[in-house]
């Protein structure tokens, strides 16, 4: 039998990259089966999963993946936009040389990636910036919450990738955070990403006044 831990990861990176659809039904049989859990250890994995925001345990029916709706997902980001901001500054003060050299070549590859279109290419960059970012700050805290709130933003974030034009506003932005960091500056570094984080607030907003039809 499967242990708790092993099912919630699979179930969770199942649920990220798209396998169960927002608001779909979870079926504790028939997980139970695919994962190879019993049904008391799918259960404490569903629990926890609830905890994180990924699924609603509702009574008499079940488990269904949760939907995160515009406006959750705006406010998400608010609170995001405060703590990716605090990892930046404080990767600006304990940035090594080497994670220096690093993080230049790391922006080079976005700038290239953005200038031959190749748009996931430059998605996973993305990910690596903000990733090694929390590597560099090592914020145990600051991580904890920022994976739980981007577990919840998934959805919204390919809204975000589809958007013409994102990837030609969004680069700059992570340039100047990345110049931040290199400089050792944590103020700069820190209102660097504050302000990449508040233009996808504000990317958000626009889908919130025309929702997708997709």
């Amino acid at each position: 039998m499967a242990e708790n831990s092993d099912v919630r990861t699979q179930l969770r990176d199942a649920i990220l990259r798209g396998a169960y659809a927002p608001r779909q039904r979870l079926i504790e049989a028939d997980l139970a089966e695919e994962y190879g859990a019993s049904r008391f250890t799918l259960r404490n994995a569903l629990i926890q999963l609830e905890a994180e925001g990924l699924i609603e345990l509702q009574p008499n029916r079940g488990a269904r993946v949760r939907e995160i709706t515009v406006r959750e997902a705006i406010e998400i980001t608010e609170i995001r936009q405060s703590v990716e901001s605090l990892v930046a500054a404080r990767a600006a003060e304990k940035a090594s040389e080497e994670q220096i050299g690093f993080l230049r070549r790391l922006g080079e590859d976005m700038r290239e990636a953005v200038d031959q279109g190749e748009l996931m290419r430059y998605s996973e960059l993305n990910a690596t910036l903000h990733g090694t970012l929390r590597e560099i700050a090592e914020h145990t805290a600051a991580n904890r919450v920022l994976e739980q709130l981007n577990g919840q933003l998934v959805r919204h974030q390919f809204r975000l990738f589809l958007v013409p034009g994102r990837p030609t506003t969004s680069l700059p932005e992570h340039l100047a955070i990345i110049e931040g960091v290199c400089l050792r500056d944590a103020e700069t570094a820190g209102a660097a990403m504050a302000a990449h984080v508040g233009s996808v607030i504000t990317t958000l907003r626009s889908f919130e006044e025309a929702p997708a039809t997709v």
